[in-house]
């Protein structure tokens, strides 16, 4: 499938049309979804309708992009991955990021599949259907935004949208072999994303390089009216930052992410990447971030505890499945969101009432936020020596389908080395940097995670575009 540069090429040539472009992709996904099930619904007439009109001399002028289904699109179901919404909700209005898409001259195309309301890291919490990674079906594409890492690295897409909470972006990214990037909290609109846990969720672009990261990043950004955490600054032009130079950057090594719990051939996997960064002019500096230990714990507080207020709105009765037969309307509350919700839902949202209980709100909810607060410390002192941090992005690489189901504990802790980011606020990027090799599974793609300063995404892209370029990872077919 070709990249966002080199379709746009073929429009500006003549040699493809976006009907041309669109067909094709509605194709391959025909042939090949059955096995990936990355995607939930995908209406090619409506894209083949709408391309008659695109004007291909805006900056993605024709380029279809898959969206995951948990951001709205005006006309087309959002499931949210969910048995309450099952394509029976159909949205009303775009996302923030959808009117920039079309006002950029992009097409929405397709609903990629995810963990329920954005709660999981393999996709096997979706009520559709459980998304398998492309380089070995046998496995899981990690989450939530599973089905978009798996289309846009199954050629299914040329790119995708997904959204990262703790990591819902780079970590599947990582595991299936694309390019992720997860923005500073504030720099893209959150509007129009049903929320799972707002002080933490950002959409961000899933692509096949660097490049096209920088692209689509640039569509999406931007001050939004409708979301009141969205910043006013002005959006850099992020494609400037493709191809400069990386000598002299500082690039810090968190001791924290490299130790126990490692799977040794991520670690050296990862380690030969920061090396190869260190031959492009990089200068590696050891730094430590020692409140990681907490993160995980951290997050789940805070996470569940948001999560349990914004999904107190699906009550059956505006939209979604409402149960029959219900007594009165506490029974058909009640009813509904048994039915609807699925167990991991179900165990969050739990969670994160027990957490904000009368009782206990100081003990876990307040603290957590003090702990936070103790992160976000750690990434400013540690961002006052270094310019970018290097990390693994997963402590192993895809593991099976249900081999962590029945251990949320195990499952929560796959989260380890991506979700300080979002509890900072920061941003970060995941971004192909080789293959495990050993003889008991299928060769499984490795990402290397930097991580930026807020508002830093030019820096992340310059580093990442630097080493993408000296390797050949992104080149590496299925």
């Amino acid at each position: 499938m070709p990249t966002i540069t080199e379709l746009r090429a073929s429009y500006q040539s003549g040699d493809l049309t976006p009907g041309d472009a669109i067909r094709t992709l509605s194709k391959t996904i025909d042939n090949t979804d059955g096995e990936i099930k990355g995607y939930i619904s995908y209406d090619t007439d409506a894209a083949l309708a709408e391309a008659q009109n695109v004007d291909l001399s805006l900056p993605l002028g024709g380029v279809p992009i898959a969206i995951k289904d948990v951001i709205n699109v005006k006309g087309q179901p959002c499931t949210c991955g969910s048995n309450f919404l099952d394509q029976k909700y159909t949205a009303p209005y775009d996302a923030g990021v959808i009117k920039k898409l079309r006002a950029a001259g992009a097409i929405p195309f397709g609903r990629a599949n995810m963990d329920e309301f954005a709660m999981g890291s393999s996709t096997e919490n979706s009520a559709i259907q459980t998304t398998r990674n492309p380089w070995d079906t046998s496995r899981i594409p990690g989450g939530s935004s599973g089905g978009s890492a798996a289309v846009v690295a199954a050629n299914e897409a040329i790119a995708a949208l997904g959204s990262d909470t703790g990591g819902s972006i780079r970590q599947p990214a990582a595991l299936c072999g694309c390019v992720g990037l997860k923005p500073t909290y504030g720099r893209v609109s959150r509007y129009g994303l049903v929320a799972f846990a707002s002080s933490l969720d950002q959409i961000g672009p899933m692509t096949q390089t660097v490049e096209d990261a920088a692209l689509l990043l640039q569509a999406i950004s931007g001050h939004d009216a409708h979301d009141s955490t969205c910043v006013k600054d002005a959006v850099p032009d992020y494609s400037s930052f493709v191809g400069q130079d990386i000598k002299g950057l500082k690039i810090g090594l968190p001791k924290e992410y490299f130790a126990e719990g490692l799977d040794a051939e991520v670690k050296n996997t990862v380690e030969a990447a920061i090396a190869q960064l260190e031959s492009l002019g990089a200068e590696p500096v050891e730094i430590s971030l020692p409140h990681t230990e907490y993160a995980v714990a951290t997050y789940y507080i805070i996470a569940t505890a948001e999560a349990s207020t914004n999904l107190a709105r699906f009550d059956a009765v505006r939209y979604g499945r409402r149960a029959p037969d219900a007594d009165n309307l506490i029974d058909q509350y009640r009813r509904s969101r048994e039915q609807g919700f699925g167990e991991e839902v179900k165990r969050r949202i739990i969670l994160g009432t027990y957490v904000l209980s009368s009782g206990y709100y100081d003990a876990y909810y307040l603290q957590a936020q003090k702990v936070r607060t103790l992160i976000r410390k750690d990434f400013t002192e540690a961002f006052e020596k270094v310019d970018l941090i290097a990390s693994p992005v997963t402590p192993t690489p895809a593991f099976k389908i249900g081999e962590k189901s029945n251990d949320p504990m195990a499952m929560y802790l796959a989260d380890i080395y991506t979700i300080s980011a979002n509890l900072a606020g920061i941003c970060g990027i995941s971004v192909p940097c080789g293959f495990t090799q050993s003889d008991d599974h299928k060769p499984l793609p490795v990402g290397l995670q930097l991580l930026g300063k807020p508002f830093a995404e030019g820096d992340l892209i310059k580093a990442a575009h630097a080493y993408e370029k000296s390797t050949t990872w992104q080149k590496t077919a299925l």
